[in-house]
């Protein structure tokens, strides 16, 4: 079963700055510009400048 997204949220761990897309094509940059959110509620989309991911950004996301 796949899970519903509730908040679509991360953190930056450049800037330390929380953000949320909170609906379709809501596109949400950091203050810094180095990670970005999209998705809303639909998909839960993340932009950032290097893999892996995890040393860029912290993962918020709620799930039903």
């Amino acid at each position: 079963m796949k899970k519903k997204l509730q908040r679509n949220i991360i953190r930056c761990k450049h800037c330390n700055e929380i953000i949320e897309s909170k609906s379709l094509y809501d596109y949400k940059r950091c203050g810094c510009g180095k990670v970005a959110v999209d998705g809303g509620l639909e998909y839960a989309k993340r932009s950032f400048p290097s893999f892996p991911a995890e040393d860029h950004l912290e993962d918020l996301s709620e799930y039903e």
